[in-house]
């Protein structure tokens, strides 16, 4: 068995047994796409609200991250553009093969915890006609602060 299909199978049980707070498995019923919902935390701009992530995992998993996307209701968000698509270096150039689903889920949320006011990134209209991948974006990160 693969590195990749070992390690998810691994995730995906630790996942069912024990799911982080506010963190639930909609589907994943092979290893190439996974999706959970996310509920936004108490006491946060997004409480009662409930999100779909998607992962799409290659077989250089998890040496290479995820392709990580909301799907449905997408949260407005500075970092979350309208097409799903994440702005969190996490995902790209801090990615390390020590991250798991669950922790990256937990970065989300917490990216969605610390926002102060829900609006669109700045550049959300033009990004969203030319974005085909956020695998293939080159990402400027320049905000740590939400």
């Amino acid at each position: 068995m693969a590195l990749y299909s070992r390690r998810l199978m691994k995730e995906l049980k630790e996942l069912t047994l024990a799911p982080p707070s506010g963190l639930k498995i909609l589907e994943a019923n092979d290893l190439n796409r996974w999706v959970l919902i996310l509920e936004g935390a108490s006491g946060t701009l997004y409480e009662g609200e409930t999100f779909n992530l998607e992962f799409r995992f290659s077989t250089s998993y998890p040496i290479e991250a995820p392709e990580v996307i909301f799907t449905g209701n997408i949260p407005v968000h500075p970092h979350v553009y309208s097409n799903g698509h994440i702005c969190i270096n996490i995902l790209y150039t801090h990615w390390t093969p020590a991250q798991t689903v669950a922790t990256v889920c937990l970065s989300l949320q917490s990216m969605l915890s610390s926002c102060k006011k829900k609006e669109r990134p700045p550049d959300n209209d033009g990004y969203v006609v030319r974005a085909k991948s956020p695998k293939k974006t080159r990402w400027c990160f320049h905000d740590d602060e939400i």
